[in-house]
């Protein structure tokens, strides 16, 4: 959907809630603190506030009971709207993101008077469709609690805010007061990140203040935003048993970024592979030694070598070795063999087809038994890498579907169809489609249909998998605009597999 999720990603937010104790005094003394830690570990923050307006939000029958939960601490710790425009002064002065959980409709004013940079929704609020309504129409960034939500609620919340085109993530959450270990389920982290691959998913915590297992692992699961309640306490202030105090935050922080550190890849979205780690792993290898004299271009069998420690410099590793593999020079027998492996086009297409494997099992698409492979090579099988796609005939009626794929870096040349009309919806990756010379870039669930005649091409940056849907498909209906190509017969740049 194309949102712009930076401002979620890699998130810490300090929620103050009533920890100000109705004092801004107190509470900007929280947000000093909370700014100190953000200035040290020089990460992304927000101070979170809490608005209700208590005029409205309490029953006044029920204003002065103390026998209601939470009336009383409300009630106890109140401030004005002029008091907290101080705090959001003091949030801003100190360089911090400004974040607020409004419980009604006037605070949802106050937030866009004040200019609060987030919007939060807790989890109590997060079914409550007149405020969900009235957030919605801020344009605001907002982030959004689940605790006590099941998927099927999950599912409505986030089509809701799909619909009205707002900017939003999700938090993980678990709203027991302190929240037990056994009941974090972390695990729906990691759910919610596939059901919802397009938004940021974070976490909420309310476990014990000390335990920095819990955000480690929240990140481990895949995490972009951690939250916890923060408070300062003092000879007559006691925090509550799910609130940090500065040190525990800082503690809290230091952990998650080195959780951080731990999981993130350092290379891209691949997996870095160092030098040093190539040559711990090189010298536990076996290489190939020689049982007998061999002369140049004597073709070398399995029966000739024998594989040992050490692997040296230049030396074939045994899992390089094909049998048959020619001898550049002359080798003396138990000598180390010095040759390049080999490569074959059956190897290419191997190295080709678990490539593809690989990009379905991450796309989560399952092929079943019915299909035929086509490994469209135009320039031949060396170049395909470069140029070329895998196409998979699934049905081919008086309707046809295919499923392509495109390797990283791989481009399909321009060509037309005269009697074929298809179209073209992303499934995985990023896919570039030109038709009559006009580029689209197209994002997974995207639909292109390129009609009869049309000269067409397409290329992915990092892969891509998408689905063909047309007429019935004619063998030599491609018209491709390079005459080198033209000029092949289709068994020269395709290569059929039945089975893979």
């Amino acid at each position: 959907m194309g949102r712009n999720n930076s401002i979620f990603e890699e998130l810490f937010i300090f929620e103050m809630a009533n920890s100000h104790q109705g004092s801004v005094e107190h509470g900007i003394e929280i947000v000093k603190a909370m700014a100190r830690i953000t200035r040290k570990y020089n990460i992304k923050s927000a101070v979170k506030l809490q608005y209700r307006n208590l005029d409205t939000f309490v029953h006044q029958d029920f204003k002065t009971r103390e026998d209601v939960p939470h009336i009383p601490r409300f009630m106890s710790t109140r401030l004005n709207y002029e008091q907290f425009t101080q705090l959001v002064d003091a949030i801003h002065d100190e360089g911090l993101i400004t974040m607020c959980t409004p419980f009604d409709e006037d605070s949802v004013d106050w937030c866009m008077d004040q200019g609060i940079d987030i919007i939060k929704v807790a989890s109590c609020s997060a079914l409550d469709w007149p405020l969900l309504t009235k957030i919605a129409l801020t344009n605001k960034p907002i982030i959004i609690s689940t605790g006590g939500k099941t998927l099927s609620d999950i599912d409505k919340i986030y089509n809701f805010f799909t619909h009205k085109n707002c900017q939003f993530a999700f938090l993980h959450c678990v709203a027991e007061y302190p929240a037990p270990l056994e009941s974090l389920q972390l695990d729906f982290i990691e759910r919610m990140s596939r059901r919802y691959p397009d938004i940021v998913i974070g976490y909420s915590g309310h476990e014990n203040p000390d335990d920095n297992i819990v955000p480690m692992l929240a990140i481990a699961k895949g995490a972009k935003i951690l939250e916890r309640h923060v408070g300062l306490p003092t000879e007559t202030i006691k925090l509550n048993a799910y609130s940090m105090n500065p040190e525990q935050a800082d503690k809290w922080v230091k952990a998650s970024l080195e959780a951080k550190a731990i999981c993130t890849l350092k290379k891209d979205d691949t997996k870095y592979i160092s030098q040093e780690e190539i040559d711990s792993l090189r010298s536990l290898m076996r290489g190939v030694y020689l049982k007998k004299e061999i002369k140049s271009g004597q073709a070398i069998s399995l029966e000739d070598v024998y594989f040992a420690m050490p692997c040296l410099e230049n030396q074939m590793v045994s899992g390089d070795f094909t049998d048959g593999i020619k001898a550049s020079r002359d080798y003396s027998a138990d000598e180390a063999l010095m040759e390049k492996k080999q490569i074959h086009e059956i190897n290419q297409v191997r190295s080709v087809i678990h490539d593809a494997k690989g990009m379905l099992y991450e796309a989560g698409i399952a092929l079943g038994n019915e299909f035929e492979v086509e490994l469209s090579h135009h320039y031949g099988m060396q170049h395909f890498r470069q140029t070329g796609a895998i196409i998979i005939n699934i049905i081919n009626r008086e309707y046809c579907k295919k499923l392509l794929i495109v390797l990283p870096g791989q481009k399909h040349p321009v060509h037309a169809h005269k009697l074929k009309e298809e179209t073209f919806q992303l499934l995985y990756g990023d896919l570039s489609v030109t038709i009559e010379g006009q580029e689209k870039k197209m994002l997974p669930g995207d639909i292109q249909t390129v009609f009869r005649g049309e000269k067409h091409s397409f290329t992915s940056t990092k892969g891509a998998i998408f689905e063909e849907v047309s007429t019935t498909h004619v063998r030599n209906d491609s018209y491709y605009d390079d005459v080198r190509i033209s000029a092949l017969d289709p068994i020269e740049r395709k290569t059929i597999l039945k089975n893979w």
